[in-house]
């Protein structure tokens, strides 16, 4: 913790923002990082990795326990980089927050998922600021790096700080810094995604800056915490909005008996003012799928009505329909009924050679077949089980699933797979992801 020293020649006070510049800077700054996920484990480890010693806080503690165990629950992370920190001491995760009172600087990266209601969920970082505001000393860096709306930092995060009596920018620092993490992503990782943050003050942002440019390649400082809150939300916007146009475009080429897949090839041909996005049976992940409607939210709250952001959600959040109903299509002009037919899943990950099933649209292709009464199986080697209503559901093998099943239907398409293969050996198949490009079959049906 910083205490007030004196300059040796002047005998004034050195600043508790120069006192904790001067320990980021020489790597003796203690670092903790609030919420152990796809996100702050891999934070966590490029700190260690530059010889800070870094401390997790989660309020899991089996989490807490692998964690210690120097097993790295995050693919991203292998056990090689991970294990070495853990049993050297750079490395260490607790559940008592009472160590942010040993701590020079702490990330705040907790979920933020939307309530039925498509409203913002914030008791997770409510609960971790409450913790925070509980332990503030002087000297300290919070940094929220959670995804949520424009004011969330200095609306519900600030005044809980404040409320300790310690002045910001002053004595603590405060900014937002939105985790770009792209899971599954061989190029791009924590390191080398460049890095927005904006503090509440100026010298929160030069401390921010400053703490990141120690472990990553690229820092990227803005004059707020509301401008960097929003620059998240226009990036997974703007893809959002760009999926749900191509999707609608595979609605209507659908209709028009048009290949959508090829036109995209053929659009993308041009070298400006285009860039190809691709339809698929739905959105998927924490980020895509909900980050734009904490904006439509806020917006709302504003008086401004966002209906891009609203229209393109229905859309997109209208594909896994559209998919069943292609595989009853399908069925029917075989002569069989969705009813009873065996459908086989491949593929129930969110993204391709990823194991997260968090919005998965494979998860409601599979209830809407069920609720139409077909048998469902699926095969993915990086889930091995899903939770459902009714029971559990698990993976099994490839082969004869896809020899037995009366359609097969690509939703996650995993790299290291021969689709072809399964295309011969299957009586009839849905390609949602175009794996099957350049292959044609009667029993071959496309997005």
């Amino acid at each position: 913790m910083i205490s007030e020293t004196l300059l040796p020649a002047t005998g004034q006070p050195v600043s508790a923002a120069q006192q904790l510049k001067d320990r980021i800077r020489n790597r003796t700054a203690r670092v903790g990082v609030i919420g152990l996920g796809y996100v702050g484990l891999p934070l966590a480890v490029e700190f260690a990795k530059q010889g800070f010693d870094v401390t997790g806080i989660d309020v899991q503690g089996s989490k807490v326990d692998e964690f210690n165990s120097g097993h790295s629950y995050v693919k991203d992370v292998s056990d090689d980089v991970f294990g070495p920190l853990i049993r050297g001491g750079k490395l260490r995760a607790t559940t008592d927050f009472s160590v942010l009172t040993e701590l020079d600087t702490v990330d705040i990266c907790v979920p933020t998922p939307l309530r039925k209601t498509k409203d913002p969920d914030m008791s997770f970082v409510v609960a971790a600021s409450d913790e925070v505001a509980k332990y503030l000393h002087p000297g300290l860096l919070v940094m929220l790096e959670s995804t949520t709306y424009p004011g969330t930092t200095d609306e519900l995060v600030l005044p809980k700080l404040e409320a300790t009596g310690l002045i910001v920018g002053k004595d603590f620092f405060l900014c937002f810094s939105p985790e770009r993490v792209d899971p599954g992503n061989a190029k791009f990782h924590t390191r080398n995604i460049p890095k927005v943050v904006g503090g509440i003050t100026p010298v929160c942002t030069e401390v921010g800056a400053l703490f990141y440019q120690q472990s990553l390649d690229t820092v990227v400082s803005v004059s707020s915490t509301r401008v960097a809150e929003m620059v998240k939300l226009l990036e997974n916007t703007f893809r959002m909005i760009n999926i749900g146009l191509v999707n609608e475009m595979a609605l209507m080429c659908d209709r028009m008996q048009i290949d959508v897949w090829e036109v995209i090839d053929a659009a993308a041909t041009k070298p400006f003012g285009f860039m190809p996005f691709y339809p698929g049976p739905g959105l998927g992940g924490h980020c895509i799928p909900i980050d734009p409607f904490y904006l439509s939210w806020k917006s709302k709250e504003a008086g401004i009505e966002a209906r891009f952001i609203d229209l393109a959600g229905y859309i997109n959040g209208r594909m896994p329909e559209f998919v069943v109903e292609k595989i009853q299509n399908a069925l029917n002009d075989e002569g069989k009924p969705l009813k009873n037919s065996h459908v086989h899943v491949l593929g129930v990950a969110y993204k391709r050679d990823i194991d997260d099933v968090r919005e998965s649209p494979a998860l409601d292709i599979i209830a809407l077949l069920e609720r139409r009464g077909a048998r469902v199986t699926y095969t993915d080697r990086y889930v091995r089980k899903i939770r459902k209503d009714g029971g559990d559901l698990h993976s099994v093998e490839l082969y004869p699933a896809v020899e037995e099943a009366d359609c097969c239907v690509i939703v996650t398409d995993h790299t290291g797979i021969d689709y072809s293969a399964i295309a011969d050996k299957a009586k009839l198949i849905l390609d949602t992801r175009n794996a099957l490009k350049g292959k044609r079959s009667h029993k071959i049906v496309r997005l």
